[in-house]
Parts: structure tokens; C-alpha cells; sequence
């Protein structure tokens, strides 16, 4: 089976935990799946997604073969693969433009970012000469330029997309039209994870409304110790995570809640949590004869390898899209693996759209959602 060539911009904790997947499923040897949601999509296995190349701006990661940056500071989310192969792919510097916020140069060095003294290379130009066929894009949070200036590369270098992160992009109608006319498809934006504080929310919220009961305001509070959470103490960067995950839910709702009955978002940077993300999710509402209910929920997960095997699933994705011709937002896939994608759907109908889309098969709800979500 042809390979599935990969490159990443980012090379952070999701990162680390993406590349460390792709070796620890190919160990298995097919003995034990658990944590793929997907064994095989297209005849395509997880053990198929080769990474080609690697762009980064840290001084501690540049220049570095990606099986051994992916485990630099300020990296710290879990290792479950120490052993991994040479990759023969060295981590090469990106542009910085915003990729790196003002703040973190306040925090020490095993926390903080610290930019290379190099010259960026021309994207582009090097995911041509290494054949890539999609891009995963693991930008931080609030890096709109950046993420754009990859879009960007990847339009001129022929190259697909996934887009991890809430800068919007495929769901942003004028970027989604540039990778359609390109023949290109794009998967985005903002991964789900796949047992999150997002899915879960959305799951809870939806009970409600299928049961028949109504919800009167709801928050969901998020901490953890990773440099994600670091990045998104400033405000301004914060801003489309929040619209991000707040639309996430609201989109699962028959009535939207009023902005001042719903708060969702990261709340606080904790240094000792490392890549462990705590999230705290209550719901108030009433039932039957207006009888009160109150929801309070606790979910502790690592945070990075929770996203990392729809990542896999998104690329393979992705490369059907290329195999079949198609241009533009994959918006079933995309509504199943991301919060933001160019069309809402109930979890369970774009589950049900992306297996059509995998499968082949036609469906009703694979060209459509019930809700668009689009923004600039």
C-alpha cells in the first residue's frame, strides 16, 4: 500500500503524541486497536501516514530529527512510545510571524517558547520536493498568521490540509472557495478530541433536548499545565478558542442559550498538570411539571493523546478526498472530527455522514448540516 506522506507544522505536545501513535499502532502489529476509531479507512492503516517533513520554531527543536524533538522541552505530555525509528525527517524552521506569544517569554525555559536563530525555509517549496500530500497544522492557539501562511503553502504547493486549530479556515467561506478552485481538500477546523470536554458537552446537551428536558445555562471550565493552556493566558489569542468550543455546543442546542447563560472555555494555566487537562462541566435545567435539574461533571484526560487517533483518522480522510478528486471543506468529516466546521451536524448524524464518506456510500446528511458556522 502506497504511503500517506505528512507533514507538520508544529511540533509540539499534539505532535509528539501523533508521531508516537503512528509508531506504537505500528508495533501492535494489528493485535490491539484500542484507541483507533478507525483501524482502516479506505485500506488505508495508521501504520500507512508517513511524516516527510516537520516545521517548528523552537531553538530547542529546530534542526533536531523529529523522533528526538518531539520529546524537547517545553514538551510534556505522555510518553507511551520511547522507541522510535529514525525518520530521516529533520525539523526545519517555520516563519515565526505570530506564532509565538509575547507573554511566553515571562515563563522559564522548560515552560516558555524559545525562537530558533535561523532563517525560515520556504514552505512550499519543501512540501514539493517531499511529495507531501497533507499537512496537519498544529499551530497555537491564536496564530492567525501563521496558520493562513500554511493554508497558503499548501494551496500553492498542491498540498491538502488539516487544520487542528480554531484559527478558521475551512470554515471560513473565502478560504474554503481557494481550496476548492485548487482541487484541494481541507479538513478543519479545531480538532475534537475524541473523549473531550467538547464532545462530552455536546453529548449532555443534546440528552436534554432529546429527553425533553430544557437547558437553562451551562459552563465548562478547563485547567491544565501544558504550553496550550500557557499560550491561551493571554486574552486576545483566547478569543476564537472560546468561539470555538462555545459554538460547539450551542450548535447541539434546538434554542441557543443567551451569551450571559453559557461560559465555556480554558480557564487556567496549572504548571503541575502538565498534559493533564481537567474539565469541570455543569448544567442547570428543568424537567418535567418544571422540576430542577442540576448536572456536574469531572473529566480528567491527557489531553494530547486524546486528539491524536482522530488526527490519524483525518488524514486518512483526507487522502480518500485526494484519491476521489475533490476540492475544498470535506464538511462531513470535518463535522465529525472538528468543532468548527463549515457545517454543524448532531454528532450522531455526521458520524453516520462520515462513514458514507468513507464507505463511499451516498448520504443524505454527507452534502449538508443542519447548521453553518463560518467565520472570518
Amino acid at each position: 500500500m502506497k504511503k500517506i506522506r505528512v507533514a507538520i507544522a508544529g511540533v509540539g505536545n499534539c505532535a509528539s503524541s501523533f508521531v508516537q501513535g503512528l509508531e506504537y499502532y505500528r508495533s501492535q502489529a494489528g493485535d490491539d486497536a484500542t484507541g483507533l476509531m478507525h483501524p482502516n479507512i479506505g485500506g488505508f492503516a495508521s501504520s500507512d501516514i508517513q511524516v516527510v517533513a516537520a516545521f517548528d520554531v523552537d531553538r530547542r527543536k529546530v534542526g533536531r530529527p523529529l523522533e528526538q524533538a518531539i520529546f524537547e522541552k517545553p514538551n510534556r505530555t505522555l510518553i507511551f512510545q520511547k522507541a522510535i525509528p529514525s525518520s530521516g525527517v529533520l525539523v526545519e524552521m517555520g516563519p515565526v510571524l505570530d506564532g509565538i506569544a509575547p507573554h511566553m517569554a515571562d515563563y522559564p525555559e522548560d515552560e516558555a517558547f524559545r525562537a530558533a536563530d535561523a532563517v525560515p525555509v520556504d514552505v512550499a517549496r519543501r512540501l514539493r520536493e517531499t511529495r507531501t500530500e497533507v499537512l496537519v497544522c498544529y499551530m497555537p492557539v491564536g496564530s492567525e498568521q501563521a496558520v493562513k501562511y500554511y493554508a497558503q503553502s499548501c494551496l500553492d504547493a498542491g498540498t491538502a490540509m488539516v487544520n487542528c486549530v480554531p484559527v478558521f479556515v475551512a470554515s471560513n467561506p473565502i478560504w474554503g472557495e481557494k481550496f476548492r478552485a485548487a482541487g484541494l481538500p481541507i479538513v478543519g477546523d479545531d480538532i475534537k478530541s475524541q473523549v473531550g470536554a467538547t464532545i462530552v458537552h455536546r453529548a449532555l446537551a443534546r440528552l436534554f433536548a432529546d429527553r425533553g428536558y430544557a437547558l437553562d445555562r451551562t459552563y465548562q471550565l478547563n485547567t491544565g499545565g501544558n504550553t496550550d493552556f500557557l499560550n491561551m493566558l493571554a486574552l486576545d489569542r483566547l478569543k476564537s478558542k472560546k468561539f470555538s468550543k462555545t459554538e460547539a455546543v450551542q450548535s447541539q442546542l434546538d434554542e441557543r442559550l443567551d451569551a450571559r447563560d453559557i461560559h465555556i472555555g480554558p480557564s487556567d494555566y496549572v504548571f503541575w498538570q502538565g498534559d493533564n487537562k481537567v474539565c469541570f462541566i455543569r448544567m442547570e435545567g428543568r424537567g418535567f411539571g418544571g422540576a430542577p435539574i442540576e448536572l456536574e461533571l469531572r473529566l480528567s484526560v491527557q489531553d494530547s493523546p486524546n486528539s491524536a487517533g482522530v488526527v490519524i483518522d483525518a488524514v486518512r480522510c483526507a487522502k480518500l478526498a485526494l484519491l476521489r478528486g475533490l476540492g475544498g471543506p470535506i464538511e462531513p468529516v470535518s463535522a465529525y472530527y472538528m468543532k468548527s466546521p463549515p457545517k454543524q451536524m448532531r454528532d450522531s448524524d455526521a458520524r453516520e455522514a462520515c462513514e458514507a464518506f468513507i464507505t463511499g456510500a451516498a448520504h443524505p446528511l454527507a452534502a449538508k448540516g443542519d447548521k453553518a458556522v463560518a467565520a472570518e
